[in-house]
């Protein structure tokens, strides 16, 4: 009860994160990013979108960076942030199949399943990452370690703003690896949305570089549970 809203309150935890806060929810990231696509259609420019995939996010963060970070970054000290090291510190795990289980592993990274601790802390560790796209004056949603990258253009700045999209997206793939987290670019979606005039405008637009990998433009893309499509 004084974690969440001391970590909520700091302008470093990122403004555009909708996952585990109150007035913030799956559908608000579906309405800011329809609300920006929709809005740049008037304006006769198309969006493309990146839905970024990650692995095993939860899974893989790295206590060391995770506790600096809040103590840096969010200035937890003392009691609190020992605290929170005796949390996510000397874990266990083990598979169950029926009555047999395995033997008990060391839990050296991540937060813990299931926990009302361990999203808010996955997104105060990735809360940084919101400075990295926006310094490319790419927009973007995250909801928990659901990501998407967009951006508006008219057909003749086409080849400018794909470049700006390719750096920004090489970036964050550098900024995960470096804080132990992997995307997968290869399982990426990207999507053209706009108006029918703007979608044929568009229509050179076959594949797009995503975090050094090419991907093709699919005509839907499914984000936080609802898909969009052309």
């Amino acid at each position: 009860m004084q974690l969440r809203p001391h970590l909520l309150s700091s302008n470093n935890f990122c403004p555009l994160q909708s996952g585990y806060r109150t007035g913030h929810s799956t559908e608000t990231a579906l309405l800011e990013l329809l609300n920006d696509v929709y809005t740049a259609g008037d304006d006769r420019r198309f969006t493309v979108v990146i839905g970024l995939d990650i692995s095993a996010a939860f899974d893989t963060i790295n206590h060391h960076i995770l506790l600096h970070r809040l103590q840096t970054e969010f200035g937890l000290s003392s009691t609190a942030l020992d605290w929170v090291c005796s949390y996510v510190s000397n874990r266990q795990q083990y598979v169950k199949m029926g009555r047999h289980s395995s033997g008990l592993l060391d839990c050296c990274s991540g937060v813990p399943h299931g926990s009302v601790l361990g999203p808010l802390l996955f997104a105060a560790y990735v809360s940084p990452v919101g400075s990295v796209i926006e310094s490319f004056g790419v927009r973007y949603q995250q909801y928990a370690d659901d990501t998407q990258l967009y951006l508006s253009m008219r057909a003749n700045d086409t080849a400018h703003n794909l470049n700006i999209l390719r750096a920004c997206s090489t970036a964050v793939r550098d900024w995960y690896l470096s804080n132990n987290l992997l995307l997968n670019a290869d399982k990426s979606d990207v999507v053209v949305l706009g108006t029918a005039n703007q979608i044929r405008l568009a229509a050179a637009v076959d594949s797009i570089e995503v975090a050094g990998v090419t991907l093709p433009v699919a005509t839907k893309l499914k984000s936080l549970g609802v898909i969009l499509d052309q």
